[in-house]
């Protein structure tokens, strides 16, 4: 079985939410760990994880930040950590699967599934084994117990309930470790 890490400086998890039910704002995660582990010539067995820092939500602006990491959103001093976990991998085609998974916030577990698109493995000329993966889903940030939210004279929500997850990532696999391990092996045998 293979161990794929997420390159941290070609990764981004975000999010995206309606301001005033008119424009979009734009968020981000700075700190987090994920994995990826399964062979790649059986994609549907694979296991993805990932740890999310709630206090490392980015959007611009240092106000809004602060209010996400209250205890109006995500409580970021109590709950520091959201997790996703899948739970199971549905192919759609030879790039594209459907990835559900166990996705905790605060003390709410609920699934979330995400599509997802895969590009081929390649050897990257540094000893490693490459392959690219976006995934995209939503949820409704209400589910999560996420509720705060402020009616306008104008009678908009301040607010959108709908959250647009959007994440792009490297997945790297360490070549020379595995031929390493295998070299050991096939020594200890001989």
């Amino acid at each position: 079985m293979a161990r794929y890490e997420l390159d941290p400086t070609h990764t981004h998890i975000g999010f995206t939410a309606k301001h005033m039910m008119v424009s979009t704002v734009r968020g981000n995660f700075t700190d987090w760990t994920a994995y990826v582990e399964g062979d790649v010539s059986e994609p549907t067995s694979a296991v993805a994880e990932a740890t999310i820092k709630t206090a490392s939500v980015e959007t611009g602006a240092t106000d809004r930040d602060n209010h996400l990491r209250s205890a109006d959103f995500f409580s970021a001093d109590e709950y520091p950590d959201m997790t996703y976990r899948s739970t199971s991998i549905e192919k759609i085609d030879d790039s594209n699967y459907k990835v559900t998974g166990d996705l905790t916030i605060k003390t709410t577990t609920r699934p979330v599934t995400l599509d997802v698109e895969v590009g081929q493995p390649f050897a990257d000329g540094w000893g490693n084994e490459r392959l690219g993966v976006s995934a995209t889903g939503k949820i409704n940030r209400k589910d999560w117990g996420l509720e705060w939210n402020m009616l306008l004279e104008a009678g908009r929500l301040l607010v959108g309930e709908e959250a647009k997850l959007e994440i792009d990532t490297e997945l790297v696999r360490k070549l020379e470790a595995v031929e390493t391990a295998d070299q050991v092996e096939a020594e200890a045998v001989a």
